[in-house]
């Protein structure tokens, strides 16, 4: 079964049923009418301009009920969806469009500019705008499902660029056993039902906002509440209003809530848990919602080329093993590597965190050489740092390339990051290696203080030195108003390195 069917199915389940609450336009779909609105889109853009299997379709724009038009439509002709990352400029997207050829390109009017310098430099794409015309155009398009190509579980759904922090970015493959076996995975696992509801807060051009819950809930037959934007203020109102019961957010979300004047006020007991992904989440900040407000506080795994959600854990372990992502979710199979010589890590021991099954991706789009280095002997080396303790839980130490060799010694950033954050006079931190020619690489620590609070940088050596090595103490320590955070909040240390080495 391909995953197109999904969409189909639950319409026909369960029509009537609410799929959908668009919170900027107050607009709330069933699950018939949303089916509808993605076969219109899918007829539209095939007679309008010829879409045909394989062909990629990308949009530029904020969050809306059109992505998940795309998502269900488009697969529905065997077209690929490929959204765009509205935050990068023309520049960094023409790279993306050049290797992706998109047919093409929905777009909002706010990156009308952008469309327009990105069809110059690619005659062959056709633009869309995202205005009354083409809403006029869509409303009168057939509501019939189209028929079908010839589809396999292994046909491209998606193309998804990762983040590209080294190099240019990669498109991975996200075939329809991704999607499918994402979903069930994360609804056996994580026990979701027909009576969940979650709210996206985080963009819809990326994995997490596409895969976390949208796609698992709407396969159980719960609700979805799509925000547009992020507000704190805004966004716990539609937690309330909407009676959430599992909701995702990244370390930056969890700690702007934190921050927020209504935050005391709000009521969670209708949520089952609240589960952070994107980055690891400082235990302080997990410790702070468990106390203030009672709730179940997870940490969340998952990567684009892997599916989103890779592990779990219940409400009783998740609170009695801090810092863990739990264990490898329903058909999976997880192993912790020497990432030298290829052997099992022992119990406790760090290692590259290797992981095989039917939520892995085909490979990397016009890249051989990228997908056989990932991919060898079906195995996915995602290139994060992970041990096992003796009760089978997993804990992520960090990536490989977050690594600094000092000395002959390796020093794992994110070990280093988490005592200096017990300080209670640092709110955040990251740590980057600087090259040096004695010792090869040496640790730059950059702090943010929290607000009110002021602390100089032998007292932090101080601290440091109480609890970490010799070896792993910084070597300078710079102080800054906020890190730079990617849209799924992972510190973004290639801007740090061009500040501070």
């Amino acid at each position: 079964m391909d995953a197109a069917d999904l969409l189909s199915k639950r319409a026909e389940l369960t029509p009537d049923r609410v799929a959908l609450v668009e919170v900027a336009t107050g607009c709330r779909f069933t699950y018939a009418e949303l089916n509808a609105r993605a076969c219109r889109l899918a007829n539209f853009l095939r007679g309008k301009f010829g879409v045909e299997p394989g062909d990629r379709v990308s949009i530029l724009a904020r969050n809306s009920v059109v992505f998940l038009d795309l998502l269900y439509g488009l697969p529905k002709i065997g077209a690929i969806f490929a959204p765009f990352n509205w935050r990068l400029t023309a520049h960094e997207l023409a790279y993306m469009v050049d290797d992706l050829a998109p047919a093409v390109l929905l777009y909002e009017a706010e990156f009308a500019p952008a469309a327009a310098e990105l069809a110059a430099a690619a005659p062959a794409l056709h633009l869309v705008a995202l205005d009354g015309a083409t809403a006029a155009a869509l409303a009168t398009a057939p509501a019939d499902e189209p028929p079908r190509p010839r589809m396999d579980l292994e046909t491209p759904y998606c193309i998804l660029y990762t983040s590209g922090t080294t190099g240019h970015p990669k498109g991975a493959i996200i075939p329809h056993r991704q999607v499918l076996f994402n979903a069930i995975n994360t609804v056996i696992s994580w026990g979701l039902t027909e009576h969940d509801v979650s709210p996206i807060f985080t963009p819809l051009f990326h994995a997490g906002g596409l895969f976390a819950f949208l796609t698992p809930i709407l396969y159980a037959g719960g609700r979805i509440v799509l925000a547009r934007d992020f507000d704190p203020a805004a966004t716990l109102r539609t937690i309330t209003d909407e009676r959430c019961t599992v909701i995702l957010g990244v370390p930056t979300l969890f700690q702007m809530w934190l921050e927020c004047g209504e935050f005391a006020a709000a009521d969670f007991r209708h949520v089952h848990f609240f589960i952070n992904g994107g980055a690891a989440c400082p235990p302080q900040l997990m410790q702070s919602w468990r106390s203030q407000k009672g709730v179940v506080f997870r940490q969340g795994y998952g990567l684009t080329e892997v599916g989103v959600n890779c592990f779990s854990a219940t409400d009783e372990d998740a609170a009695r093993k801090p810092g863990s992502v739990g264990k490898p979710i329903f058909h999976s199979a997880m192993r912790i590597v020497d990432p030298e010589t290829g052997a099992d890590a022992a119990t406790g021991e760090t290692g590259e965190l290797l992981i095989r099954g039917p939520h892995v991706t085909s490979g990397y789009w016009r890249k051989p050489e990228a997908t056989a280095a990932a991919l060898r002997a079906g195995w996915f080396h995602t290139g994060d740092m992970a041990h096992r303790d003796a009760d089978g839980f997993y804990f992520i130490d960090g990536r490989y390339k977050d690594m600094i060799k000092s000395g002959g010694e390796n020093i794992y950033a994110a070990e280093v990051e988490a005592v200096f954050r017990q300080h209670p006079a640092v709110k955040d931190a990251a740590l980057i290696g600087k090259p040096d020619k004695t010792w090869g690489e040496v640790g730059v620590l950059i702090v943010v203080c929290t607000e009110g609070a002021a602390v100089d940088g032998d007292t932090l050596r101080a601290f440091g030195g109480e609890r970490l090595a010799r070896y792993k103490l910084p070597k300078e320590i710079h102080f800054a108003a906020s890190l730079p955070y990617s849209p799924y909040g992972k510190v973004e240390k290639a801007k740090l390195r061009e500040l501070y080495t």
